[in-house]
């Protein structure tokens, strides 16, 4: 049981991927036996070894895990050239950023290793190992625990510790943001374990596939009360294969999504899950499901298509969903008028709950006066999404989306900061809420907010946000909607 400790290291999460000093990159050629490579890793000390002509133009890497699994468990020549088993995924991060988005970056590509660039160039590599020595406690050795997790029982247990750990989080003054980030990496981790432990029990998949999240977790903004969106792309197959393909991805989706309920991911209840046989499809009818959406462009179907705009890939084959993707931003470049027009009356369903009199609009649930959070952040999400569409815009995280229409100037840096700081204002006041109802009154998460708890620093705060809001819709309804009204 994780104990309601303190985080020992608050500096972390201040801190950049140079400040851990990497390593050197060691290259050996492609053509190089297994036997050699071997030597060398055991002459340096290495347990990664990469691989190429030189330290800037790399092919692969091989682990001590990779001469393992990938040459003793297969029986191979010691002879055999070392670019034949290599793993050839090259990832990478910038010497600037966070060390925590490393940490991240490998739990959500399931890497041990990240290179370091400095500009265009490799600088070095750095060690999961190594980062996870820069904190003895915290939330990442938490996220290794969760990785080590083998049956739905555990990862059950796992997921219902998450509330201590935001609570840790919360309590130091963590950004929002990271905290959605760890959130959504246990949940990542726990449904990539589920996933492999389906491909064991049904088999091999029957085609290369993509299993993709959507909605918050698509956009990496988690909390704790979650349910479950997500989707399967299946590449193409010939036609007498078709059937078969078919039902075993809608057999194997509707076991994910079973486990992952049992887990503490509820069920949708709008159905947008891969069990639900509109959302698992081969890529050309995934295709076919974006150009109606496009063409019908009614505000059922570009709700449709907003939603799928905020898809992240999590596990399978990225590049079926990275082609999707293009085909959208093929779409983009040529809309029709009312597509635009309907996402924007869209954005403006949700307004946010001032009075005329600019008091918080609220009713009651259980005596108490309370407001919907959730439905507070709404119009930001929503209004966020709609320009990044505008401008082509393919980040999924709402912080990212924002600082990109800053770049392209969209919006300005001081409505740049003035939406961010609304948006994660709200984030980080919903979080502690949730963490609170979980813990201390031993109740399921809600996205409601009792008023009565607020201080008066707080509520002037979220009137001064909903203000903002209502500018930043009013922005929407000029440049989407052609109305002031």
């Amino acid at each position: 049981m994780l104990q309601h400790s303190a985080i020992n290291s608050d500096q972390f999460f201040s801190k950049k991927v140079r400040q851990v000093q990497p390593r050197h990159i060691n290259v050996c050629p492609a053509n190089m036996p297994v036997y050699q490579c071997a030597q060398v890793m055991k002459r340096e000390k290495l347990s990664c070894l990469f691989i190429g002509p030189d330290s800037q133009n790399l092919q692969g890497y091989v682990t001590d895990i990779t001469l393992r699994d990938n040459i003793v468990a297969n029986n191979l020549s010691l002879e055999t050239p070392i670019g034949e088993v290599m793993d050839p995924n090259i990832i990478f991060i910038d010497q600037e950023a966070y060390l925590y988005e490393a940490l991240l970056m490998m739990f959500q590509t399931k890497t041990r290793y990240l290179l370091v660039k400095d500009g265009q160039n490799y600088i070095g590599y750095i060690s999961r190992t190594k980062i996870l020595t820069e904190q003895s406690q915290g939330p990442f050795i938490f996220i290794q625990s969760v990785k080590q997790a083998i049956n739905k029982e555990e990862l059950r247990q796992k997921w219902g510790n998450v509330p201590i750990v935001v609570d840790q989080l919360i309590s130091r003054g963590v950004k929002a943001e990271i905290v959605n980030q760890v959130i959504s990496t246990v949940a990542d981790t726990i449904t990539l374990r589920v996933i492999e432990n389906a491909l064991r029990e049904k088999g091999p998949a029957p085609a290369k596939f993509v299993f993709f999240v959507l909605g918050s977790e698509g956009r990496e903004e988690q909390t704790l009360k979650t349910d479950q969106d997500n989707a399967i792309i299946y590449e193409d197959k010939a036609n007498e294969h078709r059937e078969l393909v078919r039902a075993y991805f809608l057999d194997f989706a509707s076991h994910v999504s079973e486990q992952l309920d049992f887990i503490g991911f509820s069920f949708c209840k709008g159905g947008l899950m891969a069990k639900n046989p509109k959302w698992t499809h081969s890529l050309s009818h995934w295709k076919r499901n974006y150009e109606s959406w496009f063409q019908e462009s009614t505000q059922e179907t570009v709700m449709k298509y907003s939603t799928f705009f905020d898809c992240r890939a999590i596990f399978g084959d990225f590049s079926l969903l990275e082609e999707l993707k293009g085909y959208m931003d093929i779409q983009l470049q040529n809309p029709l008028e009312r597509f635009f027009n309907n996402m924007g009356l869209n954005a403006l369903q949700y307004e946010p709950p001032l009075t005329f009199f600019k008091n918080i609009r609220t009713f009651e649930i259980e005596g108490e006066k309370v407001f919907n959070i959730k439905k507070a952040m709404t119009p930001i999400v929503d209004l966020v999404r709609l320009f990044s569409l505008k401008n082509r815009i393919f980040e999924t995280n709402t912080g990212k989306r924002i600082q990109k229409l800053t770049e392209k100037k969209v919006f300005t840096p001081k409505e740049s900061q003035e939406l961010a700081h609304a948006y994660y204002y709200l984030m980080a006041l919903r979080l502690e809420k949730q963490a609170l109802m979980m813990m201390e009154k031993q109740k399921p998460a809600v996205n409601y907010v009792s008023i009565e708890e607020l201080t008066k620093v707080e509520m002037v705060t979220l009137v001064e946000i909903f203000k903002v809001i209502k500018q930043f819709q009013l922005k929407v309804k000029i440049n989407f909607t052609r109305s002031l009204i």
